[in-house]
Parts: C-alpha cells; sequence; structure tokens
C-alpha cells in the first residue's frame, strides 16, 4: 500500500521544530526551493516560530536581494549560520557582522562533503583544503564573528603531515528540490539545471531521524519514474509540496525554465558575444594565453568569466572542457542568473562528486578572482571593504588546481583606461588599492602555494605578477605602462622587480590574437629548458600535436640542438600529457626517440596523464627495444630520475 506524501507548503513548514538544524539545496540562483523559504518566512512573520534555528547551506542561494536564504534573516529566526557564501543573502550577512548570530566561513566543498559525512554517521571530515587560510584554527577557524566560540575545524598530524578536521553537525531537517515526485516520495529532477547534494543533503537528515521535505514541480503517477531516474528514493522523503504558484519552481530567478540547461535536448547556442576592447578584455585574454590544450578549466565570476568569451572569440573552445563546481561537466558555460549550469552539458554530476574531483588534483587550470592582493602573494576574496562575502568554493578549487591565475583589475572603483595605437594608458584611477600591505582575510596563501611549488601568476590590465619563494614578481607590462607610475605609485609594497617583458602586444589590438596557433603549436624551442641545479633538460610537450612528417623532424632537431649545447648525455623530463600524435605517425615517432635516446639521452622519464596514452608509448618504443619510462605524472618522473641519479 503506498502512503501519500503530498501536503500544503504550510503543514510542512509547521514540522520544523525550535532550535532544529536546517540545510537548504541551491546554488547562486538555481535549484532554489523557494516556495519552502518563503513558507517558512511566513510562519515565522505571523507566529514567531519556529526560533534559533541553525542553517547549513553550501553555495550561496538567492539573488542578493531578499530572495532564497535572504529571507530568512528575521531576527530570533537564526541561531547559527554555516555556509559557504553569505554575499547572496546580505541581511544574513549583516547579522553576523554585527554579532547578532553565531556564523562560520567554511569552503563550499568542505560542507558539500560534509553532508555525506553526516549521512554516513562519521564524525566528520579529513582534508588538507583550507590549511593555511583563515579557516585554519591558526588564523581563525572559519569563525565570522567574536560570538562563535565553538570550534568546528581542528588542526591534526597525520603521518607528519597537516589535515584540517572538520566537525560534522548532525541535520534535523532537509529543504530539497527536485522535478517530478511520486506519490510514495520518489523524486527526480529531469528539468533541473543542476542535482547538487540533495541525496546526500536527503540521507543525511534521514539517517539523523529528521525530516526530509521536499519541493517539486508535479507529481506523477506512482512507478511512473524509471528507477534508474529516480534521484532520490521515497524511503528519505517525508512530505512532498508542489511549488504554487508555478513561479515558485522556476529554473532560476531569470529563467523560468530552459531544456538546454536541463540537458533535455541539445539546443543551438548563439555565439557567445564578443568583447569590446577594455580593461577587461585584456585581462581575459592574457589569462587565455595560460589556457592548456585539451585542459580540464573552472571560471570564477568577475573578470576570469571573460575568459570563456575570449575562448570563444578566438576558437579554442573545443580544445578545452569547461566545468563549474556546481556539478556540470563541459558544454557552453551559463553566464548570469544561470550561472553554475552549462547548456549542452558532457555530464551532470552532483555537487559533492565534482569536489572529489577538484580536491584531488583533477583541474589542470583555474581562472578566479582577486579583491586584495599582498607582497606574499597571498589572495582575499572572501572578507573586504565592509562585507562578509564568504569564500565560495574558491579555497577548493585555488589550493588544489593544477595551475591558478587570478585575474583583476589593478585598482577598483571608478578605473578608466584608453587603448591607443597598442598603448594602454590609465585615464582615471580606481579609489581602492588592491595590492595592499596585508591581506584582510586569507583565502589563498601564497607562501603554501610556493610551498607546493604550485604555479600561480595574477594578471591585471596593466602588468602580470607571478608568485615566487619571495613573493610576488613582476614580470610583464603593458605597453604605455611606467612602472613607477602606474604600477609602484599604487601599491602599498614593491614586488620583486628583475627583467619584466612588455606584455604581448596582441592584447591591445581590437583584432583576433590567433589564440589557436599558439594553444597548439607553441614553439617547440619555447618547449625546451634546461633546469641547471638538477642537470635536467626538461621537455614540454603537452598539448603538442603530430600531424605531419616535418613535426617530427622539427622536433628531432630542437632536441639535438639543446642536448649539444649542454653537452655530454643529458637526463631527460618528457610531459606528454594531451599530445597528440596521429596513429600513422607513432612509430615515425618513435624512431625518433629512439635515435635521441641512443646519442644524446642518458636517462630520461616521460609522464602522460591519459593512461591510453602511456600505453601506446611504451608499446612503440619497447618495440625498438628501448627500457623507458611513462609516468602518471611530473613527481613521479622527477623521483625516478633522482633515485636513478642515486644509485
Amino acid at each position: 500500500m503506498s502512503t501519500n506524501k503530498v501536503i500544503s507548503a504550510d503543514e510542512a513548514i509547521a514540522l520544523i521544530g525550535e532550535g532544529a538544524v536546517v540545510t537548504t539545496t541551491g546554488f547562486v540562483q538555481s535549484c532554489i526551493p523557494e516556495a519552502l523559504h518563503a513558507a517558512l518566512e511566513k510562519r515565522f512573520v505571523e507566529t514567531g516560530a519556529p526560533r534559533d534555528l541553525t542553517l547549513i547551506m553550501c553555495a550561496g542561494a538567492g539573488d542578493s536581494k531578499g530572495l532564497g536564504t535572504g529571507r530568512l534573516h528575521h531576527e530570533g529566526l537564526l541561531k547559527r549560520v554555516i555556509a559557504a557564501n553569505f554575499g547572496r543573502m546580505p541581511k544574513v550577512a549583516q547579522a553576523a557582522q554585527e554579532d547578532k548570530i553565531q556564523g562560520y566561513n567554511l569552503p563550499q566543498g568542505v560542507i558539500s562533503k560534509l553532508y555525506r559525512s553526516c549521512a554516513s554517521g562519521s564524525p566528520g571530515l579529513f582534508t588538507r583544503v583550507g590549511l593555511h587560510t583563515y579557516v585554519d584554527p591558526r588564523l581563525g577557524g572559519g569563525k565570522v564573528n567574536t560570538r562563535t566560540k565553538e570550534d568546528l575545524v581542528k588542526l591534526v598530524e597525520v603521518d607528519g603531515k597537516e589535515w584540517l578536521f572538520y566537525k560534522a553537525t548532525p541535520i534535523n531537517v532537509a529543504l530539497i528540490r527536485a522535478t517530478s515526485a511520486d506519490p510514495q516520495g520518489n523524486l527526480s529532477m529531469e528539468r533541473e539545471a543542476l542535482t547538487l547534494d540533495v541525496l546526500a543533503q536527503a540521507m543525511a537528515a534521514h539517517n539523523n531521524g529528521g525530516i526530509v521535505i521536499a519541493q517539486v514541480e508535479r507529481i506523477v503517477a506512482e512507478g511512473s519514474i524509471k528507477p534508474k531516474d529516480v534521484k532520490v528514493p521515497g524511503i528519505l522523503v517525508d512530505c512532498v509540496v508542489v511549488a504554487d504558484p508555478p513561479e515558485m519552481h522556476r529554473m532560476n530567478y531569470g529563467v523560468m525554465y530552459d531544456p538546454g540547461l536541463a540537458g533535455e535536448v541539445r539546443v543551438t547556442v548563439d555565439s557567445l558575444p564578443t568583447m569590446e576592447l577594455d580593461e577587461r578584455k585584456i585581462i581575459a585574454r592574457r589569462a587565455s594565453f595560460e589556457l592548456p590544450p585539451n585542459g580540464v578549466i573552472n571560471l570564477g565570476v568577475g573578470a576570469p568569466d571573460g575568459v570563456a568569451n575570449v575562448a570563444n572569440e578566438e576558437k579554442v573552445t573545443p580544445y578545452l572542457v569547461m566545468t563549474t563546481e556546481a556539478g556540470a561537466v563541459g558544454g557552453v558555460l551559463a553566464g548570469g542568473s544561470s550561472f553554475g549550469s552549462s547548456a549542452n552539458a558532457h555530464s551532470i554530476l552532483d555537487q559533492n562528486q565534482m569536489f572529489d574531483f577538484y580536491h584531488g588534483g583533477g583541474l589542470d587550470l583555474t581562472c578566479l578572482g582577486m579583491a586584495e592582493c599582498d607582497s606574499l602573494g597571498n589572495v582575499n576574496t572572501s572578507k573586504f571593504g565592509g562585507k562578509l562575502n564568504g569564500c565560495g568554493g574558491f579555497i577548493d578549487i585555488s589550493q588544489n588546481a593544477r595551475a591558478v591565475v587570478f585575474a583583476g583589475t589593478f585598482t577598483a572603483g571608478g578605473l578608466q583606461v584608453a587603448i591607443e595605437d597598442g598603448k594602454l594608458r590609465i585615464v582615471k584611477e580606481g579609489r581602492a588599492r588592491k595590492f595592499v600591505k596585508q591581506v584582510e582575510q586569507v583565502t589563498f596563501s601564497g607562501q603554501y602555494a610556493a610551498q607546493k611549488a604550485q604555479p600561480v601568476i595574477y594578471v591585471t590590465e596593466r602588468c602580470v605578477f607571478q608568485l615566487t619563494d619571495h613573493g610576488l614578481e613582476l614580470i610583464e607590462v603593458a605597453p604605455g605602462i611606467d612602472i613607477d607610475r602606474d604600477i609602484l605609485a599604487h601599491m602599498a609594497f614593491k614586488p620583486h622587480i628583475h627583467s619584466p617583458v612588455t606584455m604581448n602586444p596582441r592584447l591591445f589590438l581590437d583584432q583576433p590574437m590567433d589564440l589557436l596557433a599558439d594553444l597548439l603549436n607553441k614553439n617547440l624551442k619555447d618547449r625546451v629548458s634546461f633546469d641547471s641545479k638538477q642537470k635536467i633538460l626538461n621537455l614540454n610537450l603537452e598539448g603538442w600535436s603530430v600531424r605531419k612528417k616535418a613535426d617530427i623532424a622539427d622536433l628531432k632537431k630542437v632536441i639535438v640542438e639543446a642536448c649539444e649545447a649542454i653537452g655530454g648525455r643529458v637526463n631527460v623530463v618528457i610531459n606528454q600529457a594531451s599530445c597528440r600524435i596521429a596513429e600513422d605517425l607513432y612509430d615515425e615517432y618513435a624512431d625518433m626517440v629512439a635515435y635521441v635516446t641512443k646519442h644524446h639521452y642518458g636517462r630520461s622519464a616521460r609522464y602522460a596523464t591519459s593512461a591510453l596514452t602511456r600505453q601506446k608509448l611504451l608499446e612503440a618504443l619497447r618495440r625498438r627495444g628501448l627500457d623507458t619510462h611513462v609516468f602518471a605524472n611530473a613527481a613521479e618522473a622527477y623521483d625516478f630520475l633522482q633515485r636513478e641519479a642515486a644509485e
């Protein structure tokens, strides 16, 4: 016998008791159970109950004006908030800043994965995400005010390495959202742009003896949802609320429904608009030169999202895989109210699964914004200018990507520039400095990144810095910019300056840059470098394409010339990640490798992230009697050479 779980929003919200720990779903403006938030606000305003709730949420869920979780700002309704983003609920953020409620600002991926910890009965989550940032107990433990006393983050040591332990908070109520529900409460999400953490949140509440309330668009007949389409099984769901009016179940606040974002159909996507040549486009263009061919990419909001426009304009998008922390893989990333979703996505992961991928080092590159930066390379995006915005997924992403580009204007608040004859001129300087003596809050630790040898650059419209062991170094300056007048005069510290070069002139011309040629066919001589300390020749073939015999001949010439210039046999590390070799040229390529190995190489090690690429290389080289070694990453390749040298 089935049990009909469909009730009204008011009836469902009446089940929430005083002091309950409530979690809700939503990402920016998408997948928000608006009808449930509205009913909770209505009940509290009319009755004063429930009081003293703890709100746990992952990403920001609202329009920054009062919808979504912004409805829950009424004094007395909330006692504590644990969230990654406060910017989407400014009145709640204000209450936290005024010490009216307790508040914790923790990384988005950490909170997302803590739902699973709660569901499985684990006491919390061990991770290195957050070390040396403001969520590290040594720098505040993620507490946003003096009223917040309990420690939710502990520093621990495992096998001689520092880790953070995030304490799980048992959940009493989960407010989730889906598209369809049958009378038993089985939920499917066919018309949602994202799946987020609804399953983990439902499990977390249910397994703690709590209540799961699901907002849906429609009720379907029992048994009509295919088993594999059930995202949340009815055994986890206590009650179902049909959104009324339907506008309470918009795909996001700006879109009622978009079948392309839901993956229901593949749509013809209009080309992203061509950006006018201004400071924002200069930044996006320069950041685009860092894009690795065939790389997996994440772009932040603000200046970084212009990278997608430039990539489209320069026709390099097919050679990249864009992702969002919300779970979208591939396709054309959406902006505005649809941020976080993707049209024609290759796949949609649960948010916690995407953060598994990010935390494990799956991102080849991320481009993120920066509000403040100091001499050590620390970046602040979470709390500045009197506002508590929160870190969102910034810490999860920036600490674990293989390479990081921070992008933003050099100053903020009224900056005006002119681009004339390929040169940049500052017409009016921004009111606020971004390069400060010390950031207000450490959202990204430059010193920690330097210790890990993580490649990091900082891109502005007038110059580029890179992170070194000693802090920021000025490496590029825009044509027309005077270092003393336009850069140093507007910094609270002096960066290291050795021999900065001029930024690529193509950045400042209102015409295509031919970025595709750079992406796929980087000058071979620029791909070779010699580490004089380790006595290792580095050959970077990442993204290189072998499409004709002449490509192999050119590479052979460059290798031979480099080895002869060094003299004697040379130990070599070759990066073959995303290296494309035409099937009919594998044997000829292997013959070339056999030649340079016999005549010029000492010990050699290769690495490629693709298991298929590694296997093909091994087979082709071993057929020629070469005792070669192909590893999965650079660290393994270098470790091998060091062990060989020590023997």
